[in-house]
C-alpha cells in the first residue's frame, strides 16, 4: 500500500523535468541564437537606387572641395571609405549648405557627409552615426607654460578672432573666473601667431584652425587641448534605419583599425 504514492508522484516528477529540459533547451538556443552574428540585408535594400548617394558642401576647405574635374577633401575621402566597405558605388551630389536637410528628406541623397554638426533640433528628422570629427574650441599654448583649461588663464593673456565665437567665448569665460588679459586678432592664424612669438600666452581657435596652423609650423611644439565640443557626424533620413546601421558600422570599423587617424593626418 506504501508504494501507491511513487505510482502518482513518478509521472508528474518526470513530467516536471521534462518541461524544465525543454525550457533548458530553448533557452540556449536563443543564446546561441542571439550570439551568432547574421549577414545583414543586402546592399540593394539598404541603397535602393544601387550607389550609395552622398550629399556635399564642396566649398569648405579642407573638407570638401570641388575642382573642374573632382572633389577633394576629407570628407571626400571619408565617403569612399565608408562606400569601399559597405561594398556600394558612390556618387556626391554636390550642393549648398542649406540644401543638405531637404536632400536628405526628398530622397534626392541616402547620406549627408559634409562637416555637419550633430544639431538636437533635427533628431526627428534625421539619424546621426557616432561622431568622427570635434571642431570644438581649444587652447593652444607654448610648451614651457601648458595652459590646458579655461579655468588656466586668470592672470594670462589670450588671443582671439575678434568679432568669432571664440570672442563671445572668452567674454562668457570673463564673468566667471578671475580676469585675464584679452589680445584680439584680425584672424586664428594671427591670434596664433601670437602665441608662438611670445605676444600671448594662449590662443583660443577652432580645432580645424589649429591642427592646419600647427601642420604648417611642425617645428612649433604647442600642446593643444579642447575646451568645447562641436562634432560632425553624418546624416541618414529617420526611416533608414538599417541604412543608418550599415554606415555607422562602417565608420566605426574606421576608426578601429585608424583608417579615419590616417584621412585626418592627410587633410589636417
Amino acid at each position: 500500500m506504501a508504494a501507491r504514492p511513487w505510482r502518482l508522484i513518478l509521472p508528474m516528477l518526470l513530467a516536471a523535468i521534462t518541461l524544465w529540459l525543454w525550457a533548458l533547451a530553448g533557452m540556449l538556443f536563443v543564446i546561441r541564437w542571439n550570439s551568432v552574428e547574421r549577414p545583414g540585408p543586402p546592399v540593394r535594400v539598404l541603397f535602393p537606387y544601387g550607389e550609395m548617394r552622398v550629399g556635399v558642401d564642396a566649398s569648405y576647405p579642407p573638407f570638401a572641395v570641388a575642382t573642374a574635374d573632382d572633389l577633394f577633401g576629407l570628407d571626400i575621402d571619408l565617403g569612399r571609405a565608408i562606400a569601399e566597405r559597405i561594398g556600394m558605388p558612390l556618387r556626391f551630389v554636390n550642393m549648398g549648405y542649406d540644401g543638405l536637410y531637404d536632400a536628405l528628406k526628398a530622397d534626392q541623397v541616402d547620406v549627408v557627409i559634409s562637416a555637419l554638426l550633430i544639431d538636437s533640433s533635427r533628431t526627428n528628422d534625421v539619424l546621426y552615426t557616432l561622431p568622427y570629427y570635434n571642431a570644438g574650441f581649444v587652447l593652444v599654448s607654448r610648451a614651457d607654460q601648458p595652459l590646458t583649461t579655461m579655468n588656466d588663464m586668470s592672470g594670462h593673456a589670450l588671443a582671439y578672432e575678434f568679432g568669432s565665437d571664440a570672442d563671445t567665448f572668452a567674454r562668457a569665460w570673463l564673468r566667471r573666473i578671475p580676469p585675464f588679459e584679452t589680445r584680439p586678432y584680425e584672424l586664428p592664424t594671427y591670434a596664433l601667431d601670437a602665441v608662438r612669438l611670445g605676444e600671448a600666452d594662449a590662443a583660443l581657435v577652432d580645432a580645424t584652425s589649429a591642427r592646419l596652423y600647427l601642420r604648417d609650423h611642425p617645428d612649433w611644439d604647442a600642446p593643444m587641448r579642447y575646451v568645447s565640443d562641436s562634432l560632425y557626424a553624418i546624416a541618414v533620413r529617420i526611416n533608414r534605419g538599417q541604412t543608418w546601421e550599415a554606415v555607422n558600422a562602417a565608420l566605426q570599423s574606421l576608426i578601429n583599425d585608424g583608417t579615419l587617424a590616417e584621412i585626418m593626418r592627410r587633410w589636417l
